[in-house]
């Protein structure tokens, strides 16, 4: 479904005749229409993007170039043109004249978009909402909102799962539920569709009404409240209050109130008014008051079911906002699930509720819940085969959720391979399509292999103009022909039906090795990244350090998520690293901290940056330059004001500036230093003192050579607390990965958890030991637990005998006895529910390394550095 852009310029029009007149000035030659330059009325728009690197079909697409604290879409807007695009939707504040308003010049190079389609609105974002606002109006199927702190995916993709051979459902591509997010997926309906589902996040007051006006939902969810986002509000009663607003103008209600207050609330706020359209509610809970009752509960541990019993009233007698209705119809039913834990009884609940209000019949329902799909709400990059890489995304198909999933890939290896299932669900009039345009996102991708498992891909082969292509018939058919070799040095995405059982795939593809494993939040790095670039003052770069296997988290896995999401430069120690990054695609420039002459040839080889810290290295690398009979060579000049480590003293800048400036094989790109303690407030004299030193080096060079170069010194500790001296670019490094070694409040995410599982558990009786010297000592009846993780691993031994601590099912648990080389015995007492094969959280989000960095001696630089090669890296990404 498509609209001309001529239609969208009319829904957009705003009447302004400044505006008019600026637009005028800028395009003379086009006459312009309201506050539009439209050459071509009949560009057909089909998608929406804000992102240039994650376009798809860029000739039906309207980019929405977004202006955030630290973003600017307008700085993108080349790019997508260059990718294809050819209608814009621009700040109206980009016509600002550089010299106020008597100047002819415009503050953007507009001849680059001569052939494009403009429209300049006041606010971008609030443009991409009224627009898909109105999109939304196009429609009377039922839609489906769902808020809540927790659980919105999960009940958004069982209800998916549930619904799929009764309704053709579009839905929220996993967890899109942001100001950004939930336009651009509501505006995936179309006519084909028959049911929405959408989820709705707020993290602050004012959020919720923007949603509200773009999802309009007959039927509302609310999960449940919790603490997530509660610092963006004064109380949970205010963040309650702002989530009901999504419901304002639905027609029923499905809610969970743990506690009494949510009760009232909910009451109170759809009490039948005046100005208040009735709200049917319809609570779910095991208490008598609730429309239905979860009656009994029962848990079969060993096979991980629970059977719930549910009494409920008939949809058209449940209880209305007035409290009032006829004589009740009451039923029964019994259904079991295949989960255990209270968080899926509670969804299962919500969506019997759901799926019975919009006709599922009782059987259906039983037939379908036992098959409830286990929903990861994060896309994972595992380690797989012969240094591959696997997604593993195989519970659903449709293409906004494999768009998705190919942006992640086209972040991985270069080689990329795609296993796709058949599309389920399609009748034999919508198929055609469906598989065309799927076809066409695979080859707008640019996918190097696609291997396809199904019937219909086979009749539709021609549509996938890939380099190489596959066919099987079943899962069965490739897993009973798979073969190792298949696979090596690439990334490769499963994306199929839950029906087409591709675990099956995943199992042979993933790398059967150690259980502990470290898992990297993606998602996490980019908020931090985006979070110190916030920081920034305008127009400061910011290079990111990937030395030491990037901290531990992977190198080429963490260089191509910065890539992706435009640092301006990376940093290594060695050269050696840097060919890692280059032949992983890395294109970024790339500077080198340690170099020598037995490098220099490497350097050049892959276009990596030098260095240069002493007179001696300089001499050496410019006769290895003239020797080669290359020039102007990018280099980058250590001064040293103070870590006294590596650089060129105060008193040798001058005679450095004499020998740059008579020569021509290199040129500065950079001057720079090292803050020794910047996040010591303690030694802010000598840091002031630093920096000063600094850009008085930094002056002399400049004078010496006739131009400028970037000026660094601010580390991350710095970029918060020393603004002034973020220069021209800063380096970010430790706060990148999660930490924050200043005192300053700053919203920076956990990027990495540490997980270990347990290998046996043991009841051992008073006066036994544990443990290498018989170290543990124990007074009462313990119960200890082996886990697979030990000081070969990077789990220090001076954690042994109670130093270091891990967390098991949310209790701490000691260690006991010393550290074993790949082994170590925790203290269970606590836990007296834990089971071999559980997994223990070694450090993340509810234990931080920073405590085992001081129960180590030691610093977090060093944990997240140490944790051994063997240890699995797993890449997720919310």
């Amino acid at each position: 479904m498509g609209y001309s852009i001529k239609d969208i310029a009319a829904v957009l029009d705003f009447s302004d005749k400044a505006d008019v007149a600026r637009l005028q000035a800028l395009s003379p030659e086009v006459t312009l229409k309201g506050h539009s330059r439209i050459l071509r009325e009949n560009d057909m728009i089909e998608h929406l993007t804000v992102d240039s690197r994650k376009i798809s079909f860029a000739g039906s697409s309207l980019f929405f170039a977004l202006k955030t604290s630290n973003r600017d879409g307008l700085d993108y807007a080349l790019q997508a043109y260059e990718a294809g695009i050819r209608n814009f939707v621009l700040n109206i504040a980009a016509l600002s004249l550089v010299e106020g308003e008597s100047a002819s010049v415009s503050a953007f190079d507009w001849e680059a978009l001569q052939q494009a389609n403009l429209i300049f609105v006041p606010d971008t974002l609030e443009a991409l909402q009224y627009l898909v606002s109105w999109h939304r109006q196009q429609f009377r199927y039922p839609v489906i909102g769902i808020t809540g702190s927790n659980g919105k995916t999960i009940v958004k993709e069982w209800l998916n799962y549930l619904l799929e051979s009764n309704y053709k459902v579009v839905r929220s591509p996993r967890s899109f539920n942001s100001q950004i997010g939930v336009p651009l997926s509501v505006w995936e309906m179309t006519d084909a569709d028959n049911l929405g589902i959408f989820e709705a996040g707020i993290s602050t007051v004012g959020e919720m009404d923007k949603l509200q006006s773009i999802i309009l939902p007959e039927i509302g969810i609310l999960t449940g409240i919790g603490d997530a986002h509660d610092s963006g509000f004064d109380s949970k009663l205010q963040k309650l209050r702002e989530k009901l607003l999504l419901f304002k103008q639905s027609k029923i209600l499905f809610y969970h109130a743990e506690d009494n207050w949510i009760e009232k609330e909910v009451r109170l706020t759809f009490s039948k008014t005046a100005n208040q359209p009735q709200v049917r509610l319809v609570r779910i809970g095991a208490d008598e008051n609730a429309d239905i009752r979860l009656t009994q509960i029962k848990v079969d541990e060993k096979r991980h079911t629970t059977i719930i019993s549910a009494v409920y009233q008939a949809e058209a007698t449940w209880s209305d906002a007035s409290g009032q209705g006829q004589q009740a119809d009451i039923r029964q039913m019994q259904f079991e699930i295949p989960f255990t834990d209270a968080a899926a009884l509670q969804n299962a609940g919500t969506c019997l509720a759901v799926c019975l209000y919009l006709g599922l019949s009782t059987a259906g329902f039983i037939s379908k819940v036992q098959g409830l799909p286990a929903i990861d709400m994060r896309l994972q990059v595992l380690p797989a085969i012969n240094r591959c890489s696997v997604i593993n995304d195989s519970y659903s198909l449709d293409q906004r959720s494999l768009q998705v999933a190919l942006d992640l890939l086209n972040q991985q290896l270069p080689s990329k391979t795609l296993i796709l299932s058949d599309i389920p669900g399609l009748n034999q009039t919508d198929a055609p399509t469906a598989y065309r345009q799927m076809a066409d996102l695979i080859l707008n991708k640019k996918v190097n292999r696609v291997i396809t498992v199904g019937a219909q891909w086979k009749r539709y082969a021609a549509l996938l103009k890939v380099p190489v292509l596959e066919q099987y018939d079943s899962t069965e058919a490739l897993t009973r022909t798979f073969q190792p070799g298949q696979f090596k040095d690439e990334a490769i995405l499963l994306k199929g039906a839950r029906s087409f059982q591709f675990e099956e795939i995943f199992y042979l593809l993933q790398e059967k090795v150690h259980q502990t494993r470290l898992e990297i939040n993606l998602t996490a790095i980019v908020h931090n990244q985006k979070m110190y670039r916030s920081l920034l003052q305008p127009g400061v770069k910011m290079m990111a350090m990937v030395k030491a296997f990037a901290y531990g988290s992977g190198l080429l896995e963490m260089a191509s998520v910065l890539q992706y999401h435009h640092i301006d430069y990376l940093t290594v120690a060695y050269a050696d690293e840097g060919v890692v990054l280059r032949n992983g695609g890395i294109t970024t420039p790339v500077m080198v901290m340690n170099v020598d002459q037995y490098a220099f040839e490497t350097l050049v080889a892959h276009q990596l940056e030098p260095e240069i810290y002493s007179f001696r290295i300089l001499k050496e690398f410019m006769a290895f330059l003239s020797a080669q009979g290359l020039s102007q060579y990018p280099v980058h000049i250590k001064l040293d004001t103070g870590m006294h480590r590596l650089g060129f003293d105060p008193d040798e800048v001058d005679a450095l500036g004499d020998l740059l400036s008579r020569q021509k094989t290199v040129y500065v790109k950079s001057a720079f230093s090292h803050f020794t303690s910047s996040e010591d407030d303690g030694d802010d004299q000598f840091t002031h003192q630093q920096a000063k030193l600094l850009l008085q080096g930094c002056a002399i060079l400049e004078n010496k050579l006739g131009y400028g170069f970037i000026r660094h010194i601010a580390n991350t500790a710095a970029i918060a607390r020393f603004p002034e001296y973020q220069l021209d670019m800063v380096r970010l490094g430790i706060g990148l990965y999660g930490i924050n070694t200043t005192s300053e409040s700053l919203p920076i995410r956990t990027v990495a958890t540490l997980k270990a599982t347990i290998a046996q558990i043991k009841e051992i009786a008073p006066g036994q030991t544990v443990g290498y010297n018989r170290m543990g000592k124990v007074a009462v009846p313990t119960r200890t637990a082996t886990i697979r993780i030990g000081y070969a691993d990077g789990f220090s031994r001076m954690l042994s005998n109670g130093r270091g601590k891990v967390l098991l099912h949310g209790k701490i648990c000691p260690v006991i006895g010393n550290v074993c080389m790949d082994m170590t015995m925790i203290n269970i007492n606590a836990v007296p529910t834990a089971m071999e094969g559980d997994e223990v959280e070694i450090f993340g989000p509810e234990l931080p390394v920073q405590q085992m960095a001081a129960a180590s001696g030691t610093s977090s630089y060093e944990i997240f550095t140490s944790i051994g090669q063997r240890i699995n890296r797993i890449y997720v990404e919310d």
